[in-house]
């Protein structure tokens, strides 16, 4: 993505620009941290393009985490039927209504046009987001903590089974891993996961200058198209068991990695076999499907499903749970640094 700037009619005046975001960052007190992953998007063009890639329509609601100030919200309320915003710092999360009553007027500074959120997007549950005041999101849109964006992503996608499409901006290095296809370099623990829940690709760049303070990483953009999960007997969290004791130890073959897991090296070749999985490969090469194939066959051979997986599939996270599996983020910090 460009970093073309807005064109300074009239119309941008409803979203917020450099001086307007550091203006209103020093009426709050507000410093960004590093701590709670902040970079406030200064650009009234990338907030717009972002919501346009997004292909955010008039009914759909959205799901923003991270708000911040306001520059992407603002933005999302030009085009969504509503905003449902997860906000952790509580300063932001009470100014953002009084910013976008001032910019675009009271009506959408509330629900259901508007609904705030003051908690943490790692532990909010569906239920909460669900019943904020702006409806069920369809759709995720977010500049995303860098220090958390794999598992708030992972866990959003489990919790709102409606969601039909994300597009979030993360680090650069993180949308690459998000996105890779199987034998990729980079390809790993947030690559199947996320390819579980649908169709995950890169799209397209951010600088560093449209941001405040400006991160000394690129930043990319990835979009997940929704798709149904692939048939798995043995279970969503018994398949992400697989991918993490796959990944432990990378640059071992699926024997050697899976040996833990199965019992022993042995075990794991037998269960290997059963699913039609070259042993001698590493777990860089297997899809999503491949790792369905030896979860399953962990089942049948071993009869290795976690209870509250077993014969679960997507239907189970549709029924509303509150509480995210670990299974869903495991090896997400590793990635955010940099290490799986």
């Amino acid at each position: 993505m460009s970093e073309e700037h807005g064109t300074g009619g009239a119309e941008e005046q409803t979203l917020l620009g450099p001086s307007d975001v550091r203006a209103l960052a020093a009426r709050l007190g507000v410093r960004p941290t590093k701590t709670l992953g902040q970079n406030f998007v200064t650009d009234a063009g990338t907030v717009r393009r972002v919501v346009r890639r997004a292909g955010v329509e008039e009914t759909d609601v959205v799901l923003e985490v991270g708000p911040g100030l306001g520059s992407l919200t603002l933005a999302l309320l030009e085009r969504a039927a509503g905003v449902v915003a997860v906000e952790v710092d509580p300063v932001l999360a009470a100014e953002l209504p009084r910013t976008v009553a001032a910019r675009r007027g009271q009506a959408d500074a509330t629900p259901p046009r508007l609904a705030v959120l003051a908690a943490d997007a790692l532990r909010v549950s569906g239920d909460e987001v669900r019943a904020a005041g702006a409806g069920a999101p369809t759709r995720l849109v977010a500049n995303l903590p860098y220090n958390v964006a794999v598992p708030v992503l992972l866990g959003l996608l489990e919790q709102l089974p409606g969601l039909r499409s994300a597009l979030v901006m993360v680090q650069s290095e993180v949308a690459e891993r998000l996105a890779a296809a199987p034998g990729s370099r980079v390809y790993g623990v947030p690559s199947v996961k996320a390819s579980w829940y649908g169709d995950v690709r890169r799209a397209g760049a951010v600088g560093r200058t449209v941001f405040w303070p400006a991160p000394n990483v690129d930043s990319g953009l990835v979009a997940v198209e929704r798709r149904e999960p692939p048939p798995s007997r043995a279970g969503r969290r018994a398949v992400f068991a697989v991918v993490d004791a796959a990944f432990a130890q990378r640059r071992k073959t699926l024997r050697a990695a899976l040996a833990g897991w199965a019992g022993s090296g042995a075990r794991a070749e037998e269960v290997l076999r059963a699913a039609g999985v070259d042993p001698s490969l590493r777990g860089e090469r297997l899809d999503v499907a491949g790792f369905v194939a030896v979860a399953d066959a962990g089942l049948d051979v071993l009869g290795l499903a976690e209870p509250a997986g077993r014969g679960e599939r997507e239907a189970g996270s549709r029924r509303g749970r509150s509480a995210r599996p670990a299974q869903d983020v495991a090896g997400a910090q590793d990635v955010a640094g940099g290490l799986a």
